[in-house]
């Protein structure tokens, strides 16, 4: 069996994800990365190098996240990190998100993490170890207006890791989350722009009084990937400056 350590990134093309797969790589891990746009993910592949591979991958399409697994599986004989980062949002007022608003957002969010996890999951019980983590949310922390089912994802998805946890753990495979604060990528900026006074309220109850960075998340990757967290499974991990506890 190979010993190089293996990594699955999704939404690894940008932002938060590609700060991690940036991590991963420079570490040493072979680390796929996956998501929707093919251009997105070979500029990334191409820069991240020879540590990177890139795999077209649309969580939707949970029909499709077997035979990813499988086939990494079957190459390398083990997956030894996998980090749950592809998301989507929608901000709607509550009365205006339809059933399929609602359930798009819980299929990508929600149920093809699960499936990619359970999957990952077989993979990492044969060899008896392994670590997963999900990238969670402030919206799993506290009530964030026009994002209902956004926050309704998050806040399954921590119970999720841990229910993962207590079953897996004793067969040496740790689950843990990541809650991101407010961290300057695109998808945040463009928020901010629609709405300046958000960006204020954000920045007033964070204590460091700052935006945190894709990297800063990648930090926190890199120590539940690595052997430095080889006791911390369960967790939430917030990264966020404060502000979770700032008034």
């Amino acid at each position: 069996m190979n010993s190089r350590k293996i990594a699955i990134v999704t939404g690894g093309g940008s932002g938060i994800g590609f700060a991690i797969a940036r991590k991963f790589t420079e570490n040493g891990l072979l680390t796929y990365i996956t998501g929707r746009n093919l251009e997105k993910l070979e500029n990334a592949q191409r820069e991240l190098g020879d540590n990177c591979r890139a795999v077209p991958l649309d969580m939707e399409a949970l029909g499709e996240i077997p035979g990813f697994v499988q086939k990494i599986a079957a190459e390398h004989g083990r997956i030894d990190v996998l980090v749950n980062n592809a998301g989507i949002n929608l901000k709607k007022p509550f009365t205006e998100v339809t059933d399929e608003d609602f359930q798009k957002v819980i299929t990508t969010n929600l149920t093809a993490v699960f499936a990619l996890s359970r999957e990952v999951a077989k993979v990492m019980l044969a060899q008896k170890s392994g670590s997963i983590i999900h990238i969670s949310s402030m919206a799993a922390q506290y009530g964030l207006p026009k994002v209902v089912a956004y926050s309704a994802s998050k806040t399954a998805l921590e119970g999720m890791a841990r229910a993962m946890a207590s079953e897996l753990s004793p067969q040496g495979i740790r689950v843990n989350c990541i809650a991101p604060g407010f961290i300057v990528t695109a998808m945040t900026s463009r928020a901010f722009e629609s709405d300046p006074g958000r960006k204020n309220r954000a920045l007033a109850r964070t204590p460091m009084g700052k935006m945190g960075d894709p990297v800063d998340i990648a930090n926190a990757a890199w120590f539940l990937a690595s052997d430095e967290s080889t006791f911390v499974t369960g967790e939430v991990l917030k990264v966020d400056g404060g502000n979770s506890i700032g008034f």
